[in-house]
């Protein structure tokens, strides 16, 4: 059975975007788990260990970038991190 070449290059190239759209998802999750663990140590340095309460705003702060989560995590108190991203 013979492919068309039309056939064979839309294969090609839909094989082609889920590789990158794989490749992109992997980088994302990476860079959301490095996020977490500057966010966590962060918190650590801050108030000592993790409670329940930091654990919960850790997801709602990966999402921001780091420009904008380092100064929160440094100038904020626990209170005012705990309202504003609970």
């Amino acid at each position: 059975m013979n492919l068309s070449p039309i056939y064979l290059e839309r294969l090609a190239a839909a094989k082609q975007k889920g590789l990158n759209e794989g490749i992109q998802q992997g980088r994302n999750e990476a860079i959301q788990n490095e996020r977490r663990i500057v966010i966590e140590n962060l918190l650590r340095a801050r108030f000592g260990s993790l409670d329940d309460e930091l654990n919960s705003i850790i997801q709602p702060l990966s999402a921001l970038t780091p420009e904008e989560f380092c100064p929160l995590l440094i100038q904020l108190s626990r209170e005012e991190l705990i309202s504003r991203f609970r």
